[in-house]
Protein backbone atom coordinates (compact mmCIF):
# COMPACT_ATOMS: atom_id res chain seq x y z
CA UNK A 1 0.00 0.00 0.00
CA UNK A 2 1.54 3.30 -1.14
CA UNK A 3 0.41 5.87 1.38
CA UNK A 4 1.70 9.01 -0.35
CA UNK A 5 0.87 8.25 -3.97
CA UNK A 6 1.00 11.40 -6.10
CA UNK A 7 1.83 13.72 -3.20
CA UNK A 8 4.71 16.18 -3.07
CA UNK A 9 6.79 15.85 0.09
CA UNK A 10 9.42 18.38 1.18
CA UNK A 11 12.12 17.30 3.66
CA UNK A 12 14.69 19.59 5.26
CA UNK A 13 18.13 18.40 6.27
CA UNK A 14 17.65 15.39 4.03
CA UNK A 15 21.14 14.58 2.80
CA UNK A 16 21.84 12.39 5.87
CA UNK A 17 20.20 10.76 8.87
CA UNK A 18 16.52 10.95 9.68
CA UNK A 19 15.77 13.41 6.88
CA UNK A 20 17.33 11.14 4.29
CA UNK A 21 15.45 8.10 5.60
CA UNK A 22 12.18 10.05 5.58
CA UNK A 23 12.73 11.28 2.03
CA UNK A 24 13.48 7.81 0.70
CA UNK A 25 10.62 6.34 2.71
CA UNK A 26 8.21 8.88 1.22
CA UNK A 27 9.38 7.98 -2.29
CA UNK A 28 8.79 4.29 -1.60
CA UNK A 29 5.20 5.25 -0.78
CA UNK A 30 4.69 7.02 -4.10
CA UNK A 31 5.68 10.62 -3.35
CA UNK A 32 7.63 13.13 -5.38
CA UNK A 33 10.28 14.49 -3.02
CA UNK A 34 12.12 17.79 -2.68
CA UNK A 35 15.06 17.71 -0.31
CA UNK A 36 16.83 20.61 1.34
CA UNK A 37 20.47 20.26 2.32
CA UNK A 38 23.03 22.58 3.89
CA UNK A 39 26.44 21.68 2.52
CA UNK A 40 27.17 18.31 0.93
CA UNK A 41 26.05 18.25 -2.69
CA UNK A 42 27.48 14.74 -3.03
CA UNK A 43 25.31 13.35 -0.23
CA UNK A 44 22.26 15.21 -1.54
CA UNK A 45 22.82 13.80 -5.04
CA UNK A 46 23.10 10.28 -3.65
CA UNK A 47 19.82 10.78 -1.78
CA UNK A 48 18.16 11.94 -5.00
CA UNK A 49 19.53 8.83 -6.72
CA UNK A 50 18.03 6.58 -4.03
CA UNK A 51 14.68 8.34 -4.32
CA UNK A 52 14.69 7.83 -8.07
CA UNK A 53 15.70 4.19 -7.62
CA UNK A 54 12.64 3.82 -5.39
CA UNK A 55 10.47 5.08 -8.25
CA UNK A 56 10.06 8.70 -7.20
CA UNK A 57 10.99 12.01 -8.76
CA UNK A 58 13.26 14.28 -6.76
CA UNK A 59 15.05 17.59 -6.63
CA UNK A 60 17.70 18.85 -4.20
CA UNK A 61 17.83 22.48 -3.11
CA UNK A 62 20.72 23.84 -1.09
CA UNK A 63 20.12 26.41 1.62
CA UNK A 64 20.61 27.40 5.24
CA UNK A 65 17.29 26.86 7.03
CA UNK A 66 18.18 29.57 9.54
CA UNK A 67 17.44 32.15 6.84
CA UNK A 68 13.78 32.88 6.07
CA UNK A 69 14.50 33.31 2.37
CA UNK A 70 15.70 29.70 2.21
CA UNK A 71 12.22 28.48 3.11
CA UNK A 72 10.59 30.60 0.43
CA UNK A 73 13.08 29.43 -2.20
CA UNK A 74 12.69 25.77 -1.20
CA UNK A 75 8.90 25.78 -1.35
CA UNK A 76 8.94 27.70 -4.64
CA UNK A 77 11.39 25.24 -6.21
CA UNK A 78 9.31 22.26 -5.11
CA UNK A 79 6.10 23.76 -6.46
CA UNK A 80 7.79 24.66 -9.76
CA UNK A 81 9.09 21.09 -10.10
CA UNK A 82 6.03 19.15 -9.01
CA UNK A 83 3.09 21.55 -9.21
CA UNK A 84 1.95 21.43 -5.60
CA UNK A 85 2.94 21.09 -1.93
CA UNK A 86 1.32 18.38 0.19
CA UNK A 87 3.69 17.59 3.04
CA UNK A 88 6.48 19.40 4.86
CA UNK A 89 8.85 17.35 6.99
CA UNK A 90 10.86 19.82 9.06
CA UNK A 91 13.90 17.85 10.15
CA UNK A 92 17.05 19.98 9.84
CA UNK A 93 18.86 20.40 13.12
CA UNK A 94 22.23 20.63 14.84
CA UNK A 95 23.51 19.71 18.31
CA UNK A 96 27.07 20.86 18.97
CA UNK A 97 27.42 19.32 22.44
CA UNK A 98 28.78 21.83 24.95
CA UNK A 99 28.81 22.45 28.70
CA UNK A 100 26.36 24.99 30.15
CA UNK A 101 28.53 27.34 32.18
CA UNK A 102 30.84 28.30 29.32
CA UNK A 103 28.38 28.04 26.42
CA UNK A 104 29.55 30.46 23.70
CA UNK A 105 26.75 32.86 22.74
CA UNK A 106 27.31 32.12 19.07
CA UNK A 107 26.79 28.36 19.68
CA UNK A 108 23.53 29.01 21.52
CA UNK A 109 22.29 31.45 18.90
CA UNK A 110 23.22 29.27 15.92
CA UNK A 111 21.47 26.26 17.46
CA UNK A 112 18.34 28.33 18.08
CA UNK A 113 18.36 29.75 14.55
CA UNK A 114 18.77 26.40 12.81
CA UNK A 115 16.59 24.19 14.99
CA UNK A 116 13.74 26.48 16.01
CA UNK A 117 13.73 29.47 13.69
CA UNK A 118 14.45 27.20 10.72
CA UNK A 119 11.52 24.95 11.60
CA UNK A 120 9.27 27.98 11.96
CA UNK A 121 10.24 29.48 8.60
CA UNK A 122 9.94 26.17 6.73
CA UNK A 123 6.59 25.22 8.23
CA UNK A 124 5.22 28.72 7.67
CA UNK A 125 6.30 28.81 4.01
CA UNK A 126 4.82 25.37 3.35
CA UNK A 127 1.59 26.28 5.15
CA UNK A 128 1.20 29.42 3.04
CA UNK A 129 1.48 27.33 -0.12
CA UNK A 130 -0.99 24.74 1.20
CA UNK A 131 -3.52 27.42 2.17
CA UNK A 132 -3.24 28.96 -1.29
CA UNK A 133 -3.92 25.56 -2.86
CA UNK A 134 -7.00 25.11 -0.67
CA UNK A 135 -6.70 21.34 -0.37
CA UNK A 136 -5.16 20.89 3.08
CA UNK A 137 -1.88 19.17 3.79
CA UNK A 138 0.36 17.82 6.51
CA UNK A 139 3.33 19.12 8.46
CA UNK A 140 5.54 16.76 10.42
CA UNK A 141 8.31 18.25 12.57
CA UNK A 142 11.16 16.21 13.98
CA UNK A 143 11.37 17.18 17.63
CA UNK A 144 13.18 14.90 20.11
CA UNK A 145 12.87 13.02 23.36
CA UNK A 146 14.97 16.00 24.46
CA UNK A 147 11.77 18.04 24.39
CA UNK A 148 10.72 16.06 27.47
CA UNK A 149 13.98 15.35 29.30
CA UNK A 150 17.18 17.26 29.96
CA UNK A 151 20.75 16.76 28.85
CA UNK A 152 23.84 18.12 30.59
CA UNK A 153 25.56 19.07 27.36
CA UNK A 154 22.35 19.99 25.53
CA UNK A 155 21.11 23.08 27.38
CA UNK A 156 21.04 24.94 24.06
CA UNK A 157 19.48 22.03 22.13
CA UNK A 158 16.68 20.77 24.39
CA UNK A 159 14.83 24.12 24.45
CA UNK A 160 14.76 24.16 20.64
CA UNK A 161 13.23 20.71 20.48
CA UNK A 162 10.65 21.61 23.11
CA UNK A 163 9.93 24.66 20.98
CA UNK A 164 9.44 22.56 17.84
CA UNK A 165 7.00 20.33 19.73
CA UNK A 166 5.12 23.40 20.98
CA UNK A 167 5.15 24.96 17.52
CA UNK A 168 3.30 21.94 16.11
CA UNK A 169 0.68 22.16 18.85
CA UNK A 170 0.00 25.83 18.14
CA UNK A 171 0.21 25.44 14.36
CA UNK A 172 -2.35 22.62 14.57
CA UNK A 173 -4.80 25.14 16.02
CA UNK A 174 -3.87 27.91 13.59
CA UNK A 175 -4.07 25.69 10.50
CA UNK A 176 -6.83 23.23 11.35
CA UNK A 177 -9.46 25.39 9.64
CA UNK A 178 -7.45 25.00 6.43
CA UNK A 179 -7.34 21.21 6.67
CA UNK A 180 -3.62 21.23 7.48
CA UNK A 181 -2.53 18.74 10.12
CA UNK A 182 0.56 19.44 12.25
CA UNK A 183 2.30 16.76 14.30
CA UNK A 184 5.72 16.00 15.69
CA UNK A 185 7.83 12.90 16.12
CA UNK A 186 10.12 12.66 19.14
CA UNK A 187 13.08 10.38 18.37
CA UNK A 188 15.08 8.85 21.18
CA UNK A 189 18.76 8.08 20.72
CA UNK A 190 19.16 7.58 16.97
CA UNK A 191 22.50 6.81 15.36
CA UNK A 192 23.04 9.78 13.02
CA UNK A 193 25.66 12.36 12.12
CA UNK A 194 24.42 14.61 14.92
CA UNK A 195 25.60 12.29 17.70
CA UNK A 196 28.32 10.23 16.02
CA UNK A 197 31.13 11.74 18.11
CA UNK A 198 29.17 11.61 21.34
CA UNK A 199 28.38 7.93 20.90
CA UNK A 200 31.94 7.04 19.95
CA UNK A 201 32.41 6.50 23.70
CA UNK A 202 31.57 2.78 23.89
CA UNK A 203 30.91 2.89 27.64
CA UNK A 204 28.34 5.65 27.17
CA UNK A 205 26.83 3.86 24.21
CA UNK A 206 26.42 0.65 26.19
CA UNK A 207 24.90 2.55 29.12
CA UNK A 208 22.34 4.24 26.88
CA UNK A 209 21.48 0.99 25.12
CA UNK A 210 20.88 -0.70 28.47
CA UNK A 211 18.18 1.86 29.29
CA UNK A 212 16.13 1.02 26.18
CA UNK A 213 13.50 -1.74 26.62
CA UNK A 214 13.82 -2.82 22.99
CA UNK A 215 17.52 -3.38 23.60
CA UNK A 216 19.09 -1.28 20.85
CA UNK A 217 19.77 2.27 19.78
CA UNK A 218 17.59 3.59 16.99
CA UNK A 219 18.42 3.81 13.31
CA UNK A 220 17.34 6.66 11.04
CA UNK A 221 15.06 4.25 9.19
CA UNK A 222 13.06 3.72 12.38
CA UNK A 223 11.62 7.21 11.87
CA UNK A 224 10.59 6.75 8.23
CA UNK A 225 7.44 4.74 9.00
CA UNK A 226 6.08 7.06 11.71
CA UNK A 227 6.75 10.12 9.53
CA UNK A 228 5.07 8.57 6.49
CA UNK A 229 2.08 7.59 8.64
CA UNK A 230 1.62 11.11 10.03
CA UNK A 231 2.02 12.56 6.53
CA UNK A 232 -0.56 10.21 5.05
CA UNK A 233 -4.35 10.11 4.97
CA UNK A 234 -4.23 7.23 7.45
CA UNK A 235 -3.63 9.98 10.04
CA UNK A 236 -6.49 12.14 8.75
CA UNK A 237 -7.81 12.85 12.25
CA UNK A 238 -4.42 13.23 13.94
CA UNK A 239 -3.20 16.76 14.57
CA UNK A 240 -1.37 18.45 17.43
CA UNK A 241 0.04 15.07 18.45
CA UNK A 242 3.54 14.03 19.44
CA UNK A 243 4.74 10.50 18.73
CA UNK A 244 7.67 9.13 20.74
CA UNK A 245 9.94 6.90 18.67
CA UNK A 246 12.48 5.87 21.27
CA UNK A 247 12.36 2.13 21.80
CA UNK A 248 10.65 2.74 25.14
CA UNK A 249 13.48 4.80 26.67
CA UNK A 250 11.25 7.57 28.04
CA UNK A 251 9.03 5.27 30.09
CA UNK A 252 11.92 3.24 31.51
CA UNK A 253 12.47 5.14 34.75
CA UNK A 254 13.15 2.22 37.08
Amino acid sequence: MRLLEGKTVLVTGASTGIGRAAAIGAAKHGANVAINYAASAEKAESCVAEIEAAGGRAIAVQGDVALPETATAFVTAAKDAFGRIDVMVSNAGICPFHSFLDMPPETLERTMRVNLHGAYYMCQAAARAMVAQGEGGAIVAVSSISALVGGEFQTHYTPTKAGVHSLMQSAAIALGRHGIRCNSVLPGTILTEINRDDLADQEKRDRMTARIPLGRLGEAEDLAGPIVFLASDMAAYVTGAALLVDGGAYVNLQ
